[in-house]
């Protein structure tokens, strides 16, 4: 639907166009010239000119506008109108417009299905996937303090809806209902400034817990994907709608409180926890349960960011449906969910590091999550219907993930300019998604996951890259066979 204002001023315009059109054909008619009628269809015989004997009798003018009058207060001077080109003047926006996009290149070793007895079966399969291409762009009134930023994702080439298996659920055929993400908007919000220090943003950012939601560019990591761990209790890259308000220290310690909407715990899983509870299957967020996250980064020492981040938020009111409430007498039925919700709060710490000190590049972090009434979260996820398109496995208490990767540029030493950069290096991955369970849940090691990589990292002026690295994925147990892959990831970051 078109805003009204565009209405109205289409309205004007079509109403001035048809004023013109009739001013000047009643101009034409008092010269005598032919007239040929709007009307008249482009391919009609051109209209004769009046003949001698019957001159064109002339339309009587039309009188002249009569002049408005301007009423001026006595001893008050009238006020000189203001030209056009003033009255559209407005402040310089200052646009910046970046980019950057991933092509990854895969050979596995094991089956798809990781879920049978003793893991994978071996397997030798290639993937190919245009990961993702994101276009940010941000408008600035600097006179005002004021900033709007976008940022959109395109993933794997494509949009709609897709088919998928679901190993977790007994190999089903599973339409992707959250393929209405293939296009995301990442961020949308308009951020002001308080002061020096402070700026307040009100819209969509990235919810400021663990690493990648400051380091989420593929030139700000050396894998060719993002860290196993992190992704793989929470929500990658993950972004919510809120309020969020920095405040940067002098002296180098950077504060992010944010008050967004919380999860869903209809998506939490065994295999991976809370990541499903990013809502996205349907077109608005609920948002009766919000979530308080809070950081803290230390900028101080050259090179060197330290900090912590926490995250709380409940999980129940954000159901599709009221389905997680309590039971008691006398319930009024002309309410909803009349006895209260079952509280199902979700807690998440983290510790994080990034180093980037002359040749040395390094990141890590260590998250722990807690969900509070995870039995009761399972016991009724248990019943979904299969339409929702979640997995509906057992959610465990608590989730344990831990990373690392270590580089060293050794463009210099191979005679590479300044302006390569070339990095061997080594990552670590360990992630639990069923840490230290509730006694009644069977604490399956399939869910502990250790990924060894070793690669190197290639980029030129931090523009265009390549990757290349080899990971070893071992589970909990030997029992389980181990996974090998090999990937190729290139790419550009404008």
């Amino acid at each position: 639907m078109r805003p009204r204002s565009c209405l109205v001023s289409s309205s004007f315009l079509l109403c001035s166009t048809l004023l013109l059109s009739t001013t000047v054909a009643r101009a034409q008619d008092v010269a005598g010239a032919p007239v040929v009628s709007a009307a008249q269809p482009s391919d009609s015989p051109v209209a004769q000119a009046p003949s001698v004997e019957e001159p064109a009798t002339p339309a009587p003018a039309e009188p002249a506008p009569a002049p408005v009058p301007v009423t001026v207060e006595p001893g008050a001077r009238p006020t000189p109108p203001v030209p056009a080109a003033v009255s559209q003047a407005r402040s310089k926006i200052d646009l910046f417009v970046t980019a950057y996009g991933e092509l990854l290149f895969g050979y596995h070793n094991y089956g798809l299905n990781q879920n049978r007895t003793g893991g994978a079966q071996r397997d030798s399969r290639l993937e190919f996937d245009t990961t993702r291409f994101v276009l940010e762009m941000k408008g600035m009134l600097p006179d005002y303090g004021l900033e709007v930023e976008v940022e959109v994702e395109f993933e794997h080439g494509g949009t709609g809806t897709a088919m998928e298996l679901e190993y977790e659920e007994f190999g089903e055929f599973d339409q992707e209902l959250d393929k209405g993400g293939e296009i995301l908007v990442e961020e949308l919000f308009i951020s002001k400034k308080l002061g020096d220090n402070a700026a307040l943003a009100v819209g969509r950012f990235y919810v400021a817990v663990g690493t990648l939601s400051e380091f989420s560019r593929p030139t700000d990591y050396l894998g060719t994907i993002r860290d196993e761990a992190e992704t793989g209790i929470i929500p990658n890259t993950w972004d919510e709608m809120g309020v969020r308000l920095r405040y940067k220290f002098p002296w180098g310690l950077r504060l992010t409180g944010q008050l967004v909407n919380g999860l869903d715990s209809t998506g939490f899983s065994s295999q991976l926890w809370a990541v499903g509870g990013h809502q996205r299957r349907f077109e608005v967020q609920r948002a009766t349960d919000m979530a308080v996250v809070f950081r803290a980064d230390v900028t101080h020492f050259d090179g060197f960011i330290f900090g912590v981040s926490a995250y709380r938020g409940d999980t129940t009111r954000n159901r599709p449906k009221p389905d997680l409430v309590k039971s008691c007498e006398q319930a009024n039925d002309r309410e909803v969910a009349p006895c209260g919700y079952v509280s199902a709060p979700l807690t998440l710490l983290d510790v994080h590091l990034s180093v980037a000190k002359g040749p040395w590049s390094a990141k890590g972090m260590v998250m722990y999550g807690h969900l509070k009434n995870a039995d009761l979260v399972s016991q009724r996820n248990a019943r979904l219907s299969n339409l929702l398109g979640v997995i509906r496995t057992p959610v465990s208490d608590n989730a344990l993930a831990a990373w690392g990767e270590l580089g060293y540029d050794i463009a210099s030493v191979v005679g590479l300019s300044n302006s390569h950069h070339l990095l061997p290096f080594v990552r670590y991955d360990y992630v639990d998604t069923q840490y230290k369970p509730r006694a009644e849940l069977f604490d399956n090691p399939r869910f502990r996951r250790t990924v060894y990589t070793v690669g190197v990292a290639y980029n030129l002026l931090n523009t265009v890259y390549a990757k290349l690295d080899f990971g070893h994925r071992r589970m909990g147990s030997n029992a389980f066979r181990p996974e090998n892959t090999l990937r190729l990831a290139t790419g550009f970051n404008y």
